[in-house]
């Protein structure tokens, strides 16, 4: 299929296409507002698969590169839902390597996930992403079905699966013990629990249009942090304000970038949300910030 942009779209129908993908109306009532867009011809059948994520256009970095090594890994989380299952990507050569945590959206370890994990690979680092579906059977294949088996999981026992494979993975013989944090969406917004929880053994951050963490936490965040916010995405952006005001008032360090006219999932690329420019500049802007604090 080819690849759209978010050019292409009504904001109005993006936004209700947000609204499905985040649990805040089922599918009959997203199906029957794609009605109002289906003119000219194009069905509703028609405009879903334009607008749902196609995995083909999300793998940039081979499972078979020969410069990374790639696995499945079992993580033990006593505190959490007894264990958690995850993707872990690293250099093919080389003994030890600063880490980084890769954290999905709400929809669990799917394809792009892996691949970014990769590219963390491919750069250099240790890298896991960690499947927030691991309770409720892991991420099933399809997108509808993750978006409905996370709103299953139980978010605090989740929470504290992702912080035991947060430790698990910066003690590993093949880290450094610096270990960074990137999420996107539910992940950017666990990034930022994480900062608070994980405290001085967390290095550095990166939060993709996530939600904030509580303010009273702010002075359990020791570990820099870098956020991306996509200018169409008010809900998000609500929270930016007041919570770096906070930031700057107890002297935490971070820096903001906002990606103005874009869509929440800017990064992702396989949805006509996806922007080239942006996802480019905010994926450098991530590699250099970790490389300033991790390596």
């Amino acid at each position: 299929m080819e690849r759209k942009t978010a050019d292409e779209y009504p904001q109005e129908l993006l936004d209700l296409f947000h609204e499905w993908q985040h649990g805040e109306i089922d599918r009959r009532a997203f199906f029957n507002g794609l009605g109002k867009f289906a003119v000219g011809g194009v069905t509703v059948a028609a405009l879903f698969e334009s607008l749902k994520p196609n995995y083909a256009w999300a793998q940039t970095v081979s499972p078979d590169d020969d410069d990374i090594t790639v696995g499945y890994e079992t993580v033990e989380s006593p505190k959490g839902n007894g264990s958690i299952k995850g993707y872990l990507a690293r250099p093919a050569k080389g003994k030890k390597f600063a880490a980084v945590l890769v954290i999905h959206e709400n929809r669990g370890l799917n394809p792009y996930i892996e691949d970014v994990t990769r590219r963390f690979a491919k750069a250099g680092y240790l890298a896991f992403a960690p499947d927030g579906l691991t309770s409720v059977g892991g991420y099933p294949g399809d997108e509808q079905q993750g978006a409905a088996k996370f709103r299953e999981v139980d978010g605090k026992k989740m929470t504290e699966d992702f912080v035991a494979a947060a430790h698990w993975l910066k003690k590993r013989k093949d880290s450094t013990g610096k270990l960074g944090a990137v999420g996107f969406c539910f992940g950017g917004g666990m990034v930022n629990q994480l900062a608070v929880l994980l405290g001085k053994d967390l290095n550095a951050g990166v939060a993709f249009y996530g939600r904030q963490a509580g303010i009273a936490d702010i002075p359990k965040i020791s570990a820099p942090i870098q956020f991306h916010y996509a200018g169409n995405d008010q809900r998000i952006n609500e929270g930016i304000k007041p919570y770096e005001e906070a930031l700057t008032s107890n002297k935490k360090k971070f820096e903001s970038f906002m990606y103005e006219e874009k869509q929440h999932g800017f990064h992702n690329d396989t949805t006509p949300r996806y922007d080239e420019a942006s996802a480019k500049l905010a994926w450098q802007r991530t590699l250099d910030f970790f490389k300033k604090n991790l390596k």
